[in-house]
């Protein structure tokens, strides 16, 4: 469903992501990992569509992401780390926003709002302003508009921030369910905890190249660690750098 190949991204003479090739196939919840400045977000913004690679190329559902780049972003999915809301939109203005801007009219997709709706919980506020919801509320809205179109394809940055236990929860187990019918989920995540527990497998990236991939016994195996514990799989992979300070992730 997700195929890298040789991508690479660099801005002057920094490279910001090294002929990273990775295949995350359907019905797969993939982690990437990294620390801060491996090159994440630069990685998420070309599978995307949102930066251009300097080399490589992006499939998605099978398309060439620059070559078909409308039947690439039909099977797209994407959940930003700090999403846009039209604030003054109800929820469900919202979700037949984003419907129409994905051809969807009538009463099939007032059926599929009233069900992503439930599904995330946000039913009984489905006549209120985005406004006055929390935090939380507005995450998982986001969560419901990225699904409308049953993308084929999810890619979400950093899905758990600002979440209490109970919307972590909801969102781990719509996630699970979502994969569990064919589907593929990507996730870039600090929080190992929800990585280790939630993911199938996991990619690790540091200065622009990736590290390691597989699942935990094979990472285990590959930091030659003693403990199934993706902390210490990740730090010692990472040379402990795994928490410096920058500004580009």
């Amino acid at each position: 469903m997700i195929r890298l190949e040789e991508l690479a991204k660099s801005y002057g003479s920094h490279e910001a992501v090294k002929n990273l090739s990775l295949h995350v196939p359907a019905g797969e919840l993939f982690g990437f990992l990294g620390p801060n400045g491996a090159g994440k977000t630069t990685t998420i913004k070309m599978i995307a569509g949102l930066l251009q690679p300097t080399s490589g190329r992006v499939l998605l559902g099978g398309h060439d992401l620059k070559r078909e780049p409308v039947q690439a972003k039909a099977a797209l999915g994407f959940i930003p780390d700090r999403p846009f809301l039209y604030e003054k939109l109800s929820a469900n203005e919202f979700l037949r926003f984003i419907g129409g801007i994905y051809g969807f009219d009538g009463n099939g997709l007032e059926s599929r709002i009233g069900e992503l709706l439930e599904l995330v919980e946000l039913s009984h506020v489905r006549a209120e302003l985005i406004e006055s919801f929390s935090h939380g509320m507005k995450q998982r809205l986001v969560m419901a508009a990225a699904f409308v179109h049953q993308p084929k394809v999810l890619v979400v940055d950093e899905p758990m921030v600002g979440l209490d236990p109970k919307g972590a929860r909801l969102i781990k187990k719509v996630f699970r369910e979502y994969c569990d019918t064919g589907h593929t989920i990507f996730v870039s995540t600090h929080t190992l905890d929800v990585a280790q527990e939630l993911c199938d497998r996991i990619g690790i990236i540091m200065n622009g190249e990736l590290i390691a991939c597989g699942t935990m016994d094979e990472l285990e195996n590959h930091a030659k660690t003693e403990g199934h514990d993706l902390e210490e799989i990740f730090l010692k992979l990472t040379s402990g750098d795994g928490f410096r300070e920058s500004e580009e992730s």
